[in-house]
């Protein structure tokens, strides 16, 4: 009934049904036929908890149900649920009648399959129970094979035990044989080794039996004729490391003093590296202190040296240390320092020939070769410090070190060198005699290619240094190399010094006097250096610092830095001398040729001026051609504002604040009067010049300086001489016309003029009979000359 009810109760099966609500509460209609028969999903009903109240449940109790509803429901709902109750059993009637007329013959077939299968299950049953006692049988029977089968293992283990325990009796009887026969000379001596050692431990525990104690005997007699032969070849000087380590392996297998095998061993390998600094020593030339003759280059670069110092001397200490430590490690009396002195004696030495190897490189050679080799070097040796930590790591980075800041200080040399080179080239060129109508490089062609030689062999220079830290080196890594080698060596050792070098150079030319019979320096080549210097203040020095520091990057806690306006002030400094100086050179010049024409002139007896003297022509033609050549290699500079007369200005023998008129000459005085006594008042209320002040870097200020000199020494000789009048008109007539060119090469006119004016004053004062030349003839003869 349960099942029916359950297979046929919907929704108005639940008490909530009379409410109303159809989808509320748990009440659920199961899906299809045979849920409806077999229930609900295990899960399903494994998730829900048991409730007896749930007439579709498993666990439905009738009494509980009808208690709740009576409880729970009132009697107007009690009869609506009995009434809905009686018209769902006569629903599910009806529907199992239905099923029944539906399915009557698949029921009918069912039940004879089920009737089928129950025979055959009972078949099957008696089948199993026939396999189950044949099952009991076997076991028993598989029970007793298998104790007779451990039985006879354990039998079988027992006679292989006796048998080897017969065979190690027969091997230890042939234990002395078998040594004697592989531990004879020229044998196997290692097979007898591990003969002995296998043997050993069982003659010595079982000693006490006769027999054995006989094997024993016999055994440690053949093996100490063996020990006497290992350590006659230990001594043996051909040994190479592979059968130094073999012997020495051997003999303290054989338990012999680690103590005595440490020395023999640390003996024998020092010979042979001994023998190897021997061979690279050899290779090296032998230098006579007391000779002057020049050492012979060697026979092999640099880095065929270091291969084979690296192959042969690195390569086999590395190999004794491995050695060393593999047999010596951990026994007493051999692990107290002795190979790291023994070590590092070797090392150093090694590293006083890689020392003179290198001083051998006196040229600068290929750069990378030196990289190379260094390279190898400080890889082998980085091998050998990770097998003995004190094997002079920091004498190896300090050499490493020193070849490369030898190396650029080679360079600093090389660019020195270079530099002079340049100049003897230049002054050659300068010097060069010219064929009529062939002109040679003037001084702007002279200077670019000065300045871009210097230049890029400065930049081939940094290139070549920059091998020392490129990222492929490996002791690039180092710190010295990463701080102290791009500051102290390459900027300023190298960089700083050379431009300073080339500063102090360049103003040599102007503070040193040239040596006795050395000729002296050409003004055109001080003009040129002082304009390099000036282009170096303006733009190179600071291009070549910031290159370098790009490729030579400096740390932020490094060494100070040279500033960039200390370097550019002392080459301003060096080509203010340098131009200083060429302006004395050259007014020097000029003054001499003036000098030389006063002094052997006879003032006193000379004729009436018909002309001018060829001297002042040829001053104002050097002085021409002095501008031509400043002013290609300086700018033209300011001038001060001429007067509109300034090419027709009269040349006076007496001071302008006697002239009644525009020109002096034309005035003639009625009484004598003291030319000396107006000179000074004339100086008075004149502006002082100064001969000798500093000039400015362009062309008026050097020519300016130059005509204050050559004027002023015209002042002086001719305040020396005495003259007649016709020696004053001379005067007077080689002051006009020097006047008429002169003025506009100078920064200010009145420069001129004011020292004209003086040349004639003091003329006029050491004249016996000062009586001018008319300023019209004075005109008409500078004119004509």
């Amino acid at each position: 009934m349960a099942e029916v009810e359950a297979a046929g109760t919907g929704t108005g099966g639940s008490p909530e049904a009379g409410t109303g609500t159809g989808t509320g509460g748990g009440w659920r209609r199961p899906h299809g036929p045979l849920q409806r028969y077999y229930g609900p999903p295990a899960a399903e009903a494994a998730e829900a908890a048991p409730d007896p109240a749930d007439i579709n449940g498993p666990h439905f109790d009738p009494e509980v149900f009808l208690t709740k509803v009576r409880s729970e429901c009132p009697l107007g709902q009690l009869l609506a649920r009995e009434a809905a109750l009686g018209r769902e059993i006569r629903a599910l009637d009806s529907d199992m009648q239905t099923l029944l007329y539906e399915n009557y013959n698949k029921f009918i077939s069912a039940t004879d399959t089920i009737r089928k299968m129950k025979v055959d299950f009972r078949r099957m049953e008696a089948e199993m129970d026939d396999l189950a006692a044949n099952m009991a049988a076997i076991s028993t029977s598989s029970a007793r094979v298998s104790a007779a089968l451990q039985d006879r293992h354990r039998r079988g283990a027992q006679l292989a035990g006796v048998q080897a325990l017969l065979r190690k009796l027969q091997s230890l009887v042939e234990v002395p044989g078998r040594l004697r026969r592989w531990a004879a000379p020229g044998a196997e001596p290692a097979r007898a080794l591990r003969c002995y050692a296998r043997a050993r431990a069982v003659l010595r525990h079982y000693r006490h039996l006769p027999s054995f104690c006989a094997i024993e005997d016999e055994s440690h007699a053949i093996m100490a004729d063996l020990a006497q032969r290992l350590r006659a070849r230990l001594r043996d000087d051909t040994l190479d490391p592979k059968e130094l380590t073999e012997c020495v392996e051997m003999l303290l297998q054989l338990e012999e003093p680690p103590e005595e095998l440490c020395e023999e061993f640390l003996g024998h390998a020092g010979a042979r590296l001994e023998a190897e600094l021997a061979a690279l020593e050899a290779e090296l030339p032998q230098a006579d202190p007391c000779s002057t003759a020049t050492t012979p280059p060697p026979a092999s670069d640099i880095l065929d040296f270091v291969d084979r110092g690296s192959s042969a001397f690195v390569g086999n200490l590395c190999l004794l240390a491995a050695s060393y430590r593999s047999l010596f490690e951990g026994r007493p009396g051999a692990g107290d320092g002795r190979l790291e002195v023994f070590a590092a004696t070797l090392t150093t030495r090694y590293f006083e020939l890689l020392e003179r190897r290198l001083a051998l490189e006196r040229g600068l050679g290929d750069t990378s070769l030196l990289v190379r080799a260094l390279d190898r070097f400080h890889r082998r040796l980085r091998a050998l410090l990770e097998l003995l930590p004190a094997a002079g790591a920091e004498a190896g980075a300090a050499l490493v070190a020193r070849a490369a800041r030898e190396r650029v200080d080679r360079y600093l040399r090389a660019l020195q060198t270079f530099f002079l080179g340049c100049l003897g080239d230049v002054r050659q060129a300068l010097a060069a005699p010219r064929p009529p109508g062939k002109e040679g490089p003037g001084l702007p062609d002279l200077l670019a290619t000065l300045a871009s030689s210097i230049l890029g062999q400065l930049k081939a220079v940094l290139a070549y240094v920059q091998l020392f830290t490129a990222k492929d080196v490996a002791f690039a890594s180092l710190p010295y190399f990463k701080g102290e080698f791009c500051v102290e060596a390459v900027r300023e050792g190298l960089v700083v010094a050379f431009v300073r070098w080339l500063c102090r150079t360049a103003r040599g030319f102007a503070d040193s006097p040239a040596e006795r019979g050395a000729p002296a320096a050409p003004p055109a080549l001080l003009l040129l250096l002082s304009r390099l210097c000036l282009d170096y203040e303006a733009t190179t020095i600071s291009y070549i610092l910031t290159l370098t520091d790009e490729q030579f990057p400096p740390e932020d806690t490094g060494p100070a830095l040279t500033p960039g306006p200390a370097l550019c002030a002392e080459a301003r400094g060096a080509a203010q001398r340098l131009l200083d100086h060429y302006v004395q050179v050259q007014g020097a010049a000029v003054a001499q040729m003036l000098r030389k024409s006063v002094e052997t002139r006879d003032w006193l007896g000379t004729v009436e001026p018909r002309n001018v003297r060829a001297v002042m022509k040829r001053v104002v033609e050097d002085i021409t051609a002095i501008d031509v050549q400043v002013g290609q290699l300086f700018e033209e500079g300011v001038r001060r504002a001429q007067s509109s007369d300034s090419s027709r200005r009269a040349f006076s023998v007496y001071s302008s604040s006697r002239a009644p008129g525009r020109y002096a000459p034309s005035y003639t005085p009625s009484a004598p009067m003291d030319t000396h006594l107006l000179s000074n008042i004339q100086k008075l209320f004149s502006e002082r010049i100064d001969i000798f002040s500093p000039v400015e870097f362009n062309k008026v200020s050097v020519l300016t300086g130059i005509i204050k000199i050559s004027l002023k020494t015209l002042l002086e000789c001719v305040r020396l001489r005495t003259l007649g009048r016709f020696g004053l008109q001379q005067v007077q007539v080689d002051g006009h016309y020097l006047q008429l060119y002169l003025w506009r090469f100078a920064a200010d006119e009145r420069v001129v003029q004011g020292l004209l004016d003086e040349v004639a004053a003091s003329a006029a004062h050491r004249c016996l009979d000062p009586v001018p030349m008319e300023h019209s003839v004075v005109e008409l003869i500078c004119e004509r000359g």
